[in-house]
This record gives C-alpha cells, sequence and structure tokens, in this order.
C-alpha cells in the first residue's frame, strides 16, 4: 500500500503541485552582426534584471503572434519575421506588483529582426541592449533560459 501512495505522490501529485501555475509566450528577437548572432534584451519591470520579451497569450491570437506583438511593446521591435515553432520553454519566477511571486513557464519564439525604432509603448520602462548570444547567456539568470540560449 505504501509504494501505490509513494508512486501516486511521485507521478501524480508532486507534479501538479510543482506545475508552473502560468503559461507565457516569450520572443528571442535576434540578429546576426559581423557574422555571429546578437539578442536583443530588455530589462524587467520589477527587479531590473535582463530577460527576453514576454507576456500572457492573448485572446484571437497565435502564441507566436502574441510573442511578437510583446516583442513591439517591450522591446520596439517593428518588423521581424516570426518562427511559428517555438525553440523551447523555459521556467522564471514572475513577481507581481502585489508582492506576490508565481512560478510560471514561457514558450520561446525566434523572431528575426529588420526594424526597431526608439519609440515603442515601454521605451521609458525598461533598458535594451543587443548583446552576442554568449554574452545573452551570461546575462540572464534563469538556468533554462541559459541553457535555451546556449542551444540556439
Amino acid at each position: 500500500m505504501s509504494s501505490l501512495i509513494s508512486k501516486a505522490w511521485g507521478e501524480v501529485f508532486r507534479p501538479m503541485i510543482k506545475r508552473p501555475s502560468g503559461f507565457q509566450v516569450a520572443a528571442l528577437c535576434y540578429r546576426k552582426s559581423k557574422g555571429r548572432k546578437e539578442v536583443l534584451l530588455i530589462t524587467t519591470l520589477g527587479t531590473g534584471r535582463w530577460m527576453l520579451p514576454k507576456g500572457w497569450p492573448m485572446d484571437g491570437k497565435s502564441a507566436a503572434e502574441a510573442a511578437r506583438i510583446e516583442a513591439w511593446q517591450e522591446a520596439g521591435v517593428k518588423t521581424a519575421r516570426v518562427g511559428r515553432k517555438p525553440v523551447g520553454e523555459f521556467a522564471y519566477v514572475k513577481h507581481h506588483d502585489d508582492g506576490l511571486e508565481e512560478p510560471c513557464s514561457a514558450r520561446v519564439y525566434p523572431l528575426k529582426v529588420k526594424e526597431y525604432v526608439e519609440d515603442y509603448p515601454e521605451a521609458g520602462q525598461r533598458k535594451r541592449q543587443w548583446v552576442p548570444l554568449e554574452t545573452a547567456a551570461d546575462l540572464v539568470e534563469e538556468d533554462s533560459l541559459k541553457v535555451l540560449l546556449r542551444a540556439f
């Protein structure tokens, strides 16, 4: 009996408890510069850490399209070729304005940037920076995002 309970805990209940409660989409904005890939990172609003543009799924929009919209709002990416298939997913903790923390998972879509602008909805609220792919992996805090960037 105890092995049945142990198995149920390990295979059913524990994964349900540990499962991220929030699901977001993220944009891996990239370009080629001097023969190597660069990634566009932005700072988060609450903690100021380096991150990819990301947000909640949007009604009536595909996940890839929602990622493109987030790239516009948060990083000023005006024109980009959006990959329809995600390049991966990463886990992180979302810090809400009320002080609560929520475990989340973000599915990442590649956006090959063709044009970006200085005037965009969150321009005054965030920093943004193009960095070499290797550097981007060192700047972000989330281990699973580091792995994803190094594999891209």
